[in-house]
């Protein structure tokens, strides 16, 4: 079963969180613009990018510290917490500096490129008690609660069939080596693994994966990933680059009902073994905005992060699993114990 989150001494100081964020292209901006927007118990403090002199394009941060590199943020004595919306690869490092200045640390999803590296980042953070929240903001979807909050009138979980399908972007060049040469299933798949978890309240025991790529050094555009939960779950995850419309579902299916929803049309759908049935349309999720809330309520009060480092690891472990068992066929892979 899925482990308790530590808690740790509140900041609470009464004055408003300095946040120092890493990472400010297209999504690092929308985390800007919430905390500057939308949260007025913080403050965006500073900013560390690529090139400093560019700054933010976004009202009400000309008093933001523009920095190149990350040491000089995480030092600067204005940041009391630190948000990094970078590719994976620069992850463990952040951490640590982050660790070593004993700052509360928010990582957007995935946690790292491997296992193993989520797994030191996670220990060093534990060892330290410094916090560590993983943004897997799929959680916070309305449609996604929805979902959890009918759980209870599944019965037994028997099935469950996760499909995200995004468009195709036209990323930079290097935009693979970002995810140490790893594509849809560590970009975009995770919260998929995730929700796994999430959903279920179960762990993953052993997934069997295959993988399509457009050539053979590609990045993998296509996977499907069948995974089983040490509670007998069957889960299928279908993730895909593709042209045209985004699709996001859920079907859960129990001894005593399914759950169906489409979380880009905001929809859930219950239907009961007698043929009762219930749709609810739930309303627009500020998935990031929530994401920020969470992170930021449970540093004022020094309670438990409410998507924990180890969250975070466990979906890269998932997905190290799915790699492996790609390489090999497809063959079974056993996780390793939680």
């Amino acid at each position: 079963m899925l482990e308790g989150a530590q808690r740790h001494e509140p900041l609470g100081s009464g004055e408003p969180i300095g946040i120092g964020l890493i990472g400010a292209g297209r999504h690092g901006i929308r985390y800007a613009r919430h905390i500057v927007q939308d949260i007025p118990s913080a403050v965006l403090r500073a900013v560390c990018r690529r090139h400093p002199d560019q700054g933010l394009d976004l009202p009400g941060t000309h008093s933001v510290t523009m920095y190149g590199r990350v040491e000089a943020l995480v030092a600067d004595p204005m940041v009391d917490v630190v948000i990094a919306v970078v590719p994976p690869v620069l992850t463990p490092e952040i951490c640590r500096l982050a660790v070593q200045a004993r700052k509360p640390l928010l990582i957007e999803k995935p946690l790292a490129v491997s296992g193993a590296e989520a797994r030191a980042m996670v220990s060093l953070a534990r060892q330290a008690a410094v916090p560590l929240m993983t943004a897997q903001t799929l959680r916070f979807d309305a449609a996604i609660q929805g979902v959890r909050a009918r759980k209870e009138r599944l019965g037994r979980s028997e099935r469950l069939h996760l499909i995200t399908h995004i468009e195709v972007k036209d990323n930079r060049a290097d935009h693979a080596q970002g995810y140490g040469g790893r594509g849809a299933l560590l970009e975009i798949g995770v919260h998929l693994l995730d929700l796994v978890r999430y959903l279920t309240g179960e762990e993953v025991r052993e997934v069997c994966c295959t993988m399509n790529r457009l050539h053979a050094n590609a990045p993998e555009t296509v996977v499907s990933a069948h995974l089983t939960t040490e509670g007998g779950t069957a889960c299928v995850v279908d993730v895909a680059r593709v042209t045209g419309e985004r699709v996001g579902t859920v079907e859960w299916i129990g001894s005593q009902g399914r759950i169906w929803a489409d979380w880009p049309r905001r929809l859930v759908r219950w239907t009961g073994l007698g043929g009762e049935r219930e749709e609810q349309e739930h309303p627009p999720s500020q998935t990031v905005l929530f994401t920020l809330r969470a992170f930021l309520q449970s540093i004022a009060e020094g309670s438990p992060m409410p998507i924990t480092g180890e969250d975070g690891c466990r979906a890269v472990e998932i997905a190290d699993a799915c790699y492996r068992s790609a390489e090999l066929n497809g063959v079974p892979v056993s996780l390793p114990d939680s």
